[in-house]
């Protein structure tokens, strides 16, 4: 460390004016140093963590706007926080002011989702049918065996047909609060074989037409929420005689073969 040295008239070294050098130097600089080497060995312990580790720290956040952040801190986190996307399983967006890009963004990391929920529960949620396509593309898609797009009313038949062309493994469906129509029952009934759970709560553009496919094609299928739907008993009552077993959720009651004379027939 440099010191301010004066020489005095005689030839001497003038000590006050050493001591004030000293502590002028004290204040300023050496305290600046100090910082500056404290903050260095901090950044040097944290870029000591191996990425594996910094995944499994990361795969603990359940905040996006943590792992968003967490991944604008250098290439080393950003690899990071992907590799704890890739082990997530289930992934949860209700809540959350999404939007169709960071949505997808996530999904597309997520190697290994199976279950994927985009439902609105906040105002502000700005997912599309664009969205929706971009999530088709997503490698885990056709692994994901349960989707909730409940009160997601930015999306059609379009987004909807999309996305479930691609997840054939689905085993549960939420749909309910959209405005799909009989389209997107086609679609479901052409390419989800395994579904057993379909939720279509007040989606009043579907009729008994898309029912009656969905019950024919999808053999599996156990249980249906028909709540707020348009349309008649009758419907319900043509559905257990395809598939017996189904339960048919409507309101606080649930239908099914054994209450079938408890039906009021008019």
């Amino acid at each position: 460390m440099g010191v301010s040295l004066r020489v005095s008239k005689s030839g001497g070294i003038s000590k006050s004016s050493y001591y004030f050098g000293n502590e002028r130097r004290s204040n300023k600089e050496v305290v600046r140093e100090e910082r500056r080497m404290r903050n260095s060995n901090v950044e040097a312990e944290i870029d000591r963590l191996p990425v594996d580790l910094l995944a499994h720290i990361f795969f603990l956040f359940s905040s996006f706007t943590d792992l968003a952040q967490a991944s604008s801190v250098c290439r080393k986190w950003r690899e990071g926080v992907k590799q704890s996307l890739a082990r997530k399983e289930r992934l949860s967006f209700a809540g959350w002011k999404m939007d169709d890009d960071s949505t997808a963004r996530l999904v597309r990391y997520a190697y290994n989702l199976k279950e994927l929920d985009i439902s609105r529960s906040c105002w502000g949620c700005q997912i599309t049918d664009e969205g929706l396509f971009k999530i088709s593309l997503a490698k885990c898609v056709s692994n994901l065996t349960s989707i909730s797009l409940w009160g997601m009313t930015g999306i059609t038949d379009r987004g909807v047909i999309q996305l479930v062309s691609r997840a054939n493994s689905l085993h549960y469906l939420n749909i309910g609060g959209t405005f799909v129509t009989d389209e997107s029952l086609y679609a479901i009934a052409a390419s989800c074989p395994h579904l057993k759970t379909i939720g279509l709560w007040s989606c009043r553009q579907v009729t008994e037409s898309g029912l009656v496919v969905l019950v024919n094609n999808c053999h599996k299928l156990e249980s249906i929420n028909v709540f707020g739907m348009r349309v008649p008993v009758e419907c319900f009552i043509g559905l257990l005689a395809i598939s017996p077993a189904l339960q048919i959720k409507a309101g606080r009651v649930n239908l099914n073969v054994r209450r079938l004379p408890l039906l009021p027939i008019h």
